[in-house]
């Protein structure tokens, strides 16, 4: 186990987990060892167990192959699944039947280096009526790039998405570093943008920039959210600030009880999960320069910064994506958060209690290690999950995760 966690016996967890073999696509082995359970992070509460509920087995199968990065995931009413390939730019989808192609758009538009590319991915809740989707993508302006939030619409055929046109610009980039960059339509109908700080020390924590935030705004004008802790500020940034002091927010995630939640990345160090509170601090502060040696939430900053309700502690393991599972069949697991782990090759299943602390992680044996780098959970509406690869070369795959 990492350093941060402290191995414990859980009867709650004890159940078997069924493993599938990365080259098959749908059929089962034995059963496997049950999930790996730690007790929450050093700096988390106490915690008193819980009674014991089992955990489900898991069933892993590939839902689509012969992806490259794929950064994002979303099933359309159709039954297809739509899918953002960063590197290659590439909207591509898989209908319900398995077939795959190309859905043409501007890709040429879509600036692409480093982590930077075609990335976060949401469809709109009114999607069968308006064909909406939404990207956070690297992007070719007249005389360089930057991120930008943008709006398309596409066809009944699905083959093509037409540009809408750019709902929030000016998301700083620079090598392509920290580009963020994660979507979510939240159920107040806002739409949440988690960003990165483009590795330039002073976006973090400067209400005038918009790297190092998590930002809110109205998913059709493109106007900062009105309920926005600076909302009536006379800087444009500032408006569509909801929390900041981050480094690199790689998921977004709403829980039942309407609260949300980021997943972020680490230096070398303290990958965190944060409850996001409107106008928190959440305090990475690396000046001078870009100096990644301070802690990821400084206490010694000035006012009050939030502390992470889930810390990976003295190494990171590079989480990414995030989503909140629920739902009967996920027995001992239900209502967890899942996260995608790119460095350690894992899913882990987080659980708090009612309040959002006293952090219990999970990891289940069939997400572990045998399919390379995890980067996006996303959940469906029968409470199954997605799950994307990012192991590159065209060998990715968008994994279908289903309880039992």
């Amino acid at each position: 186990m990492r350093p941060v966690l402290v191995t414990t016996a859980l009867l709650a967890l004890a159940a078997p987990l069924l493993a599938v073999a990365p080259g098959g696509a749908g059929a089962a082995t034995a059963p496997i060892p049950p999930a790996a359970v730690a007790a929450p992070s050093v700096a988390s509460p106490s915690v008193t167990a819980p009674a014991a509920a089992r955990a489900p087995s898991l069933r892993v199968t590939t839902r689509v192959g012969g992806l490259d990065h794929p950064w994002d995931v979303r099933r359309l009413p159709s039954g297809s699944l739509l899918v953002t390939e960063r590197e290659r730019a590439r909207l591509t989808l898989s209908t319900a039947a398995g077939r795959k192609r190309t859905v043409r758009f501007p890709s040429r538009r879509i600036w692409t280096s480093g982590e930077t590319g075609l990335m976060g991915l949401e469809v709109d809740p009114g999607f069968a009526r308006n064909r909406r989707f939404y990207t956070c993508s690297g992007w070719r302006t007249g005389d360089g790039h930057d991120i930008r939030v943008t709006a398309w619409r596409l066809n009944r055929k699905e083959t093509r998405a037409r540009l809408v046109g750019p709902l929030l610009t000016g998301l700083p980039t620079t090598s392509g570093r920290h580009g963020g960059c994660r979507l979510l339509v939240t159920s107040d109908g806002a739409l949440l943008v988690g960003t990165g700080d483009a590795a330039v020390g002073t976006n973090p924590r400067d209400l005038d920039s918009l790297g190092g935030k998590t930002l809110r705004l109205n998913r059709f004008t493109g106007r900062p959210w009105p309920q926005n802790p600076y909302a009536g500020s006379d800087n444009r940034n500032r408006r569509y600030v909801l929390t900041y002091g981050h480094r690199n927010v790689q998921g977004l995630a709403e829980r039942r009880d309407g609260t949300l939640w980021s997943a972020e990345q680490g230096s070398y160090r303290d990958d965190e999960v944060n409850r996001l509170v409107p106008g928190g601090d959440y305090g990475w502060n690396p000046v001078p320069g870009y100096d990644e040696s301070v802690p990821m939430t400084d206490q010694d900053l000035p006012g009050t910064q939030q502390d992470a309700r889930w810390s990976s502690g003295p190494s990171t393991v590079a989480t990414s994506g995030a989503t909140f599972v629920r739902g009967r069949k996920w027995g001992g697991l239900n209502g967890a958060l899942a996260v995608g782990v790119l460095k350690d090759q894992e899913l882990l299943f987080i659980r708090f209690d009612a309040d959002g602390f006293n952090p219990r992680v999970s990891t289940p044996a069939a997400l572990d290690g045998r399919w390379g780098r995890l980067r996006s959970p996303v959940l469906l509406a029968n409470g199954n999950l997605l799950v994307t690869t990012d192991n590159g070369d065209g060998r990715d795959r968008v994994l279908l995760v289903r309880p039992r």
